[in-house]
């Protein structure tokens, strides 16, 4: 960087850091399959205090169109990971996790949209999820995403005894909830 004298960076040089564009990671995300699962399992170990099981894993892949699990990648690399199941018109969340050194990043929104956007094309009407009451960080990202809170499922996570907030986003297929999924789909 070019200097003034009195050891001061110039304004020029200044200019041009200041001007370096900014590497952003190739964010993918695609279908989850049984080869994914050790990637999966570290994230899941690492993000939730009772994980699942491989062998939960391997029954929900199993379940065909039942179920929809994803794995987001950051460079190629598995940094995420979501599931939904299909009730009638209704497509639940099962579990959805970000590596903890990623979180706050965007990711668990992309993910999010990703897994709203297979509930839209399957003709889901709503979208449903329970989170941790502790849980803020998630409450208000899915607060963000349109979704509102419904109810309390008491004693829900039996590792902790902790309650559960029941979360809904209504009106999957409005004109308003699928341009909110265009903006967060375009924002990383």
């Amino acid at each position: 960087m070019a200097r003034r004298s009195g050891g001061r960076p110039s304004e020029a040089g200044l200019m041009r850091r200041r001007t370096l564009p900014v590497e952003r990671p190739e964010v993918t995300i695609g279908p989850m399959h049984r080869r994914h699962l050790p990637a999966v399992m570290r994230i899941e170990h690492g993000a939730h205090p009772r994980p699942w099981t491989v062998g939960i894993f391997n029954s929900e892949l199993a379940q065909g169109d039942a179920r929809y699990y994803a794995v987001l990648r950051t460079d190629g690399k598995i940094v995420g990971y979501g599931g939904i199941m299909f009730v009638a018109d209704e497509a639940h969340v099962t579990n959805i996790a970000i590596a903890p050194s990623l979180r706050r990043q965007g990711l668990g929104s992309r993910l999010l949209a990703h897994l709203a956007r297979e509930g839209s094309r399957r003709h889901c009407v709503a979208m449903t999820l329970e989170v941790r009451m502790g849980n803020m960080a998630a409450q208000q990202m899915y607060r963000n995403f349109g979704f509102v809170s419904s109810g309390i499922r008491r004693n829900y996570y039996p590792e902790t005894g902790e309650d559960a907030l029941i979360m809904w986003l209504y009106d999957l297929l409005s004109p308003e909830v699928q341009g909110r999924l265009d903006e967060l789909e375009k924002s990383r």
